[in-house]
């Protein structure tokens, strides 16, 4: 069981971590607001959070930057405590492309945000939730997304390959960690109606494949957060190593 209502969420200015960190809120965690530019937004969050009556702490960090993280997770002791929940959700897109249209600088950028930074944010909750280094459990969940088992043909297959490296990190983790009191699991998204659509260049996506997607609608930030809100919480306490699809039936 998860001894500490401490949450940190990365990304969590806009859509599914903005979206989650309200739902969290409103079920008694404290929450940690990271963001990599948009201070402001942050702000906004986290300002939501203590309008339900919980702390919260906006604090800046470019995930695929180590010294950052280290310095994020030290604010965070700090200023409200020892994590109990971590999510992965900070992640990149990039304009559709095929492969043989694409630069080295980006994948390189596209790995370091969301497989490198996972793995760093990761590693630090590690430090902090496992029983093997004092602590008293916790959950780590990341974002996947349903690209990962689809590929992303002529749009970004460089993300979906970033994707499934989360889905294998997962799995391995949380056999890795099974003993230590601390859960992993990944939620996968399907087609969800957020602002990420357009750094791809598509802003419009979710209402255009709508008709593709078996239930004939996109899905919201807010039924991903209660994807992760339920993952988090003691009622998924048997739960660790597996990935989750919240696709609509993608």
């Amino acid at each position: 069981m998860t001894t500490s209502r401490i949450a940190l969420i990365t990304g969590a200015g806009r859509g599914i971590g903005a979206a989650t960190a309200h739902l969290l809120a409103q079920r008694g965690w404290d929450i940690a607001v990271n963001y990599a530019r948009d201070a402001a937004a942050a702000e906004q969050v986290a300002a939501t959070v203590r309008g339900h009556g919980r702390r919260a702490l906006a604090v800046r960090a470019d995930v695929a930057d180590e010294a950052a993280v280290l310095a994020m997770f030290e604010a965070v002791d700090r200023g409200l405590g020892r994590i109990g929940a971590l999510v992965n959700n900070a992640g990149i897109v990039d304009l559709k492309a095929r492969l043989d249209e694409m630069s080295a600088a980006r994948w390189r950028r596209m790995l370091d945000v969301n497989v490198f930074g996972t793995l760093l944010c990761s590693r630090e909750a590690v430090k902090r939730m496992s029983k093997r280094h004092g602590g008293s459990g916790g959950v780590i969940v990341n974002l996947s997304s349903i690209a990962a088992t689809l590929g992303a043909p002529a749009m970004y297959v460089d993300y979906a390959a970033s994707k499934g490296a989360i889905e294998s990190f997962t799995v391995g983790l949380g056999r890795e960690l099974a003993a230590e009191g601390v859960r992993v699991a990944a939620v996968s998204p399907g087609i969800i109606d957020t602002e990420i659509h357009a750094d791809s260049g598509d802003a419009a996506r979710p209402q255009k494949l709508a008709a593709t997607i078996p239930m004939q609608r996109s899905g919201t930030a807010q039924e991903i957060a209660q994807a992760i809100a339920w993952l988090v919480s003691d009622e998924a306490s048997y739960v660790t190593a597996t990935v989750l699809g919240v696709a609509g039936g993608r």
